[in-house]
């Protein structure tokens, strides 16, 4: 580095002999605590992820440049869009453990050297944390000095200007997120990184108690990335066992539950640049959707909808064993901002907001609440059956009795002068055919008479009557 010539030629505008650039130690708090996040950036991502409503990234060089004379930051490299890339030394890291109130184990490295390649990868990063962070651009001027009362009358609320639009609502804070995080599975080894993850968000205010992103920049094969997250279910499913004995996920000694069935939830942010065609990033997505339809799509169970002997069937899905899949784009999320339906479930076919992302409408529960319906359902057409039988009982308790009618007169046996169908309990079944004038026994009788000559010659011959 060139020496001075004089004492004061290293003094900025407002420097100091310490501080030469003139930088403060609230943007220096910012420059450290977004390093210590991002490990690597620059200084108009560190602008716009901190403090938007800055003028312009000018007070956050110069806070990086005081901060690399203290031997707190360095820059190794540039970005392919010729900013220049700032990084932490080690004791910049220590430093932004302090700011951002983390155990120093918790900072992971200094990305030394990554910076010489441009770090195509890691900028796509910090700019989905700063599309989902979206801080609140906040007045950075002097307040001016408040006149008494008696001076001035208060000021009347301006109301906003008319056409001015407001920036979407963002999610969590810098210290909300964590950089290339190490997910170690067990081996006979010893612990491994079995994957590392981009970025995690852990946002509870926003209803996100832990979200794994990871983003891709297309420039590798879909097969290898939908590998990536067998490795998480692999992750997922490693158990621990807490002092009281009982199992539990290991994600849990880290991370918060989710109170949501499943393992956390990972999005995938795809960044196709200028390399990838809208049709070639729908055929990698959906490509990587069939890739990992065993992680995200759960296992049916069909039910019988109703209970016992309902025609209708029903059933639903586990998602115990299952990790929620989120796809959406950095455009997306840059230009509507992460609470808008930027946000395609793997298994829902339709862009969400997250929460409705997140949801699971053909679990178990879902399904109880359909059969819950079914069953009042049920129990409304009872009711009303049984209304309709009080009231057809009730129409039939008020409908007068009719009068019997009158027993038609039956005309008796012209031989015994008795019922004409015989008395009662008489079997029929060896009597003679009727033949309306005499009783069964005494067409029996006339049957069992001995014939006259005449009707031995001719036969017997019925008589009308």
């Amino acid at each position: 580095m060139k020496q001075p010539k004089t004492e004061g030629e290293w003094l900025g505008v407002g420097g100091s002999r310490t501080y030469p650039y003139g930088s403060t130690s609230a943007v220096r708090a910012h420059v450290l605590a977004a390093l210590g996040v991002l490990k690597l950036a620059t200084a108009d991502q560190m602008h716009r992820l901190m403090a938007p409503g800055h003028k312009d990234n000018k007070a956050f060089r110069n806070a990086a440049l005081d901060l690399a004379r203290h031997g707190l930051a360095v820059s190794e490299g540039s970005a392919r869009d010729g900013n220049k890339l700032w990084n932490l030394t080690p004791l910049g890291l220590d430093a932004a453990a302090e700011v951002l109130d983390r155990p120093v184990g918790e900072m992971g490295g200094t990305a030394r050297g990554a910076a010489r390649s441009g770090a195509p990868h890691a900028m796509a990063v910090n700019e989905t944390v700063i599309a989902i962070t979206r801080t609140p651009a906040t007045a950075t001027r002097p307040v001016p000095r408040q006149q008494t009362a008696s001076m001035a009358p208060p000021a009347p609320e301006q109301a906003p200007a008319p056409g001015l639009v407001l920036e979407p609502q963002g999610m969590g804070w810098i210290g909300s997120w964590s950089t290339e995080v190490p997910l170690n599975l067990t081996t006979s080894r010893g612990n491994r990184a079995g994957v590392r993850a981009d970025v995690v968000l852990q946002a509870p205010e926003a209803g996100l108690p832990v979200l794994f992103v990871e983003v891709d920049n297309c420039t590798e094969s879909a097969d290898t990335l939908a590998a990536k997250f067998e490795k998480y279910l692999r992750y997922f499913r490693l158990k621990t066992k807490n002092p009281l004995g009982s199992e539990s996920p290991v994600w849990r000694t880290q991370y918060p539950s989710t109170s949501r069935e499943g393992h956390p939830p990972i999005v995938v942010v795809f960044n196709p640049g200028t390399r990838t065609g809208p049709q070639a990033l729908k055929n990698r997505m959906n490509t990587v959707m069939e890739l990992t339809r065993l992680v995200w799509s759960g296992s049916y169970h069909g039910e019988s909808g109703g209970g016992y002997g309902a025609e209708e069937r029903d059933g639903y899905y586990d998602y115990a064993d299952a990790i929620p899949l989120l796809f959406t784009t950095l455009d997306r999320l840059q230009t509507n901002g992460p609470r808008t339906a930027v946000w395609w479930r793997c298994g829902h076919g339709q862009w969400e907001t997250l929460p409705d992302a997140l949801a699971n409408p053909a679990d178990r529960d879902a399904w109880y609440a359909r059969d819950e319906q079914r069953r009042r359902r049920r129990e409304e057409a009872e009711q009303r059956r049984q209304q309709e039988w009080a009231a057809e009982r009730e129409r039939w308790a008020q409908e007068p009795d009719l009068e019997p009618e009158p027993a038609l007169e039956v005309a008796p046996c012209e031989q015994c002068k008795g019922p004409i169908t015989g008395p009662l309990g008489y079997d029929l079944e060896f009597a003679p055919p009727e033949d309306g004038r005499h009783c069964p026994s005494c067409r029996t009788d006339l049957r069992l008479q001995y014939p006259t000559l005449r009707q031995a010659v001719f036969g017997r011959r019925s008589r009308s009557k």
